[in-house]
């Protein structure tokens, strides 16, 4: 086994809760829920999908991890990810807004894009840096970017 997969970050009993109380405010709320994932990979997906009662209120989940998959899938543009990288408020809005296009019956899109590292990073992106924007029908696009401190781990850093 490699050492990726030997240190998660956040332990999977704590994964499991935060999906639970999503999937349960999500029920509350009426929500119906796309994903579109670029750096977890469809890890959230799984994690949600883990929850008995996931499926009232997921509807599907895009895994766009290469630009092309952004463009072919989401409609993010090229030029515009070339002006702003595939790590940004820019592209992780438009994210949302090619997902609830492309799933017109949902009323609340997420998606995230982040550097999961090892290697790669900069200093306008930083290793462990990650945008999570909201989206909704009728709503703006909310990004707020989240700095997990680099742990060497590309898998601790996915979770």
């Amino acid at each position: 086994m490699s050492d990726d997969l030997q240190q998660p970050s956040i332990a999977q009993s704590d994964i499991a809760q935060l999906a639970q109380n999503i999937v349960e405010k999500a029920q509350q709320n009426n929500f119906v829920i796309a994903l579109a994932e670029s750096c977890t990979g469809g890890m959230i997906a799984a994690a949600l999908t883990d929850v008995s009662g996931s499926s009232r209120v997921l509807d599907r989940g895009f895994v766009t991890y290469s630009n092309n998959a952004k463009m072919d899938i989401l409609g993010v543009s090229q030029a515009g990810l070339r002006a702003h990288g595939a790590v940004s408020e820019f592209t992780a809005c438009a994210m949302t807004h090619g997902t609830l296009i492309a799933a017109p019956e949902v009323n609340l899109a997420l998606s995230v894009t982040g550097i999961a590292g090892p290697g790669g990073g900069s200093a306008e992106n930083p290793l462990g840096w990650y945008i999570f924007p909201v989206n909704g029908a009728m709503r703006p696009c909310v990004t707020p970017p989240m700095y997990f401190p680099e742990t060497g781990v590309r898998y601790a850093n996915k979770r």
